[in-house]
């Protein structure tokens, strides 16, 4: 079956709800294309303590702010509550269970394949976000490691891990809230710091860290995290003195030209200093019942998480698209025009002043673009 449309957003989560509404601003009338059967898929997925890292102020989509109800930081439940209702206030009706196996040129538009049927239209925006690309890297020994290996993605709470010694494998925002979670539930938990890194607050002086970022935006990279180093100092402490090495790279240069979040410490840091979270260096090898550390003798453990992070590689997915992806699948821009007419992605690159707040200025941007050249309806269009 052949369906025409004016255009098709891949993915019901934030990017996709926010860059349809934006589209549907413009008078246009998207499909959405969601492989799951709700809005919000990734979001439900995650672990049960997550709020977001950015408040509330400044994380909500185009058009419908968070309610103020849900506090200064919403909660993963809270997080999804919204996404429900910002679906229902801008009648945004994906279509579900519906995965998009490719997208490729068809004429002066797209060809997206999804399900079973054909899909077509002028314009297409990719906002699959980064969840659905677990990485998880590989170690000699695995296979003969009796417990449990895992992503944290697939990580929902401390409840299976009573008694037990859980090592986590990485020091970003996921593996430093999930040991806080497994310490907090009493679990014998140690972190596998993998190399340098770097620790903000959430907050700095009453402040959202993110308030600060946006202010600092137009500065150099280099000159914000020299200037903020003293404070991010004052307030987080030696991170030297919990076992971890400071990445010469600041916070932000970090973000900007490695992709990398630094940890942003809602409770992991105290953890540690309080001995409640052991902390060691890279994994060397698996054994049976043990983990063999690069700098540190083997330690038993009863189950590995791997905190290890996401690799989005869309190039099955655009298998034809040239000049839109690096080496690796991943987006050379988000949020603007790329070099195939008509292709946008939303929400697909780590910025410092907030990802969700950078989906609602993409989103815009996308309808912007797109409606200085806006697509011919097609005859049997069919509306979100």
């Amino acid at each position: 079956m052949q369906n025409s449309c004016e255009a098709i957003v891949i993915g019901a989560g934030p990017a996709g709800l926010a860059a349809t509404a934006a589209l549907k601003a413009k008078g246009l009338a998207p499909v959405i294309l969601e492989k799951s059967d709700a809005v919000g898929a990734v979001w439900r997925k995650h672990y049960d303590r997550l709020h977001l890292h950015t408040d509330r102020g400044r994380s909500g989509l185009p058009g419908f702010p968070i309610p103020k109800s849900f506090g200064r930081y919403p909660s993963r439940a809270q997080f999804v509550s919204y996404l429900e209702s910002y679906a229902g206030r801008f009648d945004l009706r994906p279509v579900f269970n519906t995965e998009v196996r490719e997208a490729r040129r068809h004429g002066a538009g797209w060809r997206v394949d999804a399900g079973e049927q054909a899909w077509f239209a002028p314009i297409v925006v990719v906002a699959t976000g980064w969840a659905s690309y677990p990485y998880s890297p590989t170690w000699p020994g695995m296979e003969a490691f009796a417990g449990p290996i895992l992503h944290s993605s697939r990580y929902r709470n401390a409840a299976h891990y009573a008694g037990e010694r859980v090592l986590v494998v990485g020091f970003g925002n996921s593996g430093g809230e999930i040991a806080l979670d497994l310490a907090d539930a009493g679990v014998d938990v140690t972190l596998s710091v993998r190399g340098p890194v770097q620790i903000i607050p959430r907050e700095l002086f009453g402040l959202p860290i993110l308030a600060i970022a946006i202010a600092q935006q137009h500065i150099p990279a280099r000159v914000t995290d020299f200037l903020g180093a003293p404070a991010i100092r004052l307030v987080i402490g030696s991170i030297e003195k919990l076992g971890v090495i400071r990445a010469k790279k600041g916070p932000r240069q970090m973000i900007e030209e490695d992709g990398r979040v630094p940890l942003i410490d809602v409770g992991t840091v105290a953890a540690i200093r309080a001995g409640r979270i052991k902390v060691r260096g890279d994994v060397a090898r698996f054994a049976e019942k043990e983990v063999v550390f690069a700098s540190s003798p083997m330690e038993p453990f009863d189950a590995v998480i791997l905190a290890t992070g996401f690799r989005p590689d869309l190039r099955s997915l655009l298998p034809c698209a040239k000049g839109v992806l690096n080496d690796a699948g991943r987006p050379l821009v988000s949020g603007r025009p790329t070099a195939e007419p008509g292709l946008f992605f939303c929400g697909a690159l780590v910025v410092p002043t907030g990802q969700l707040r950078e989906i609602g200025i993409e989103a815009r941007r996308i309808a912007e673009a797109v409606g200085i050249s806006p697509p011919v309806a097609a005859p049997s269009a069919r509306a979100v």
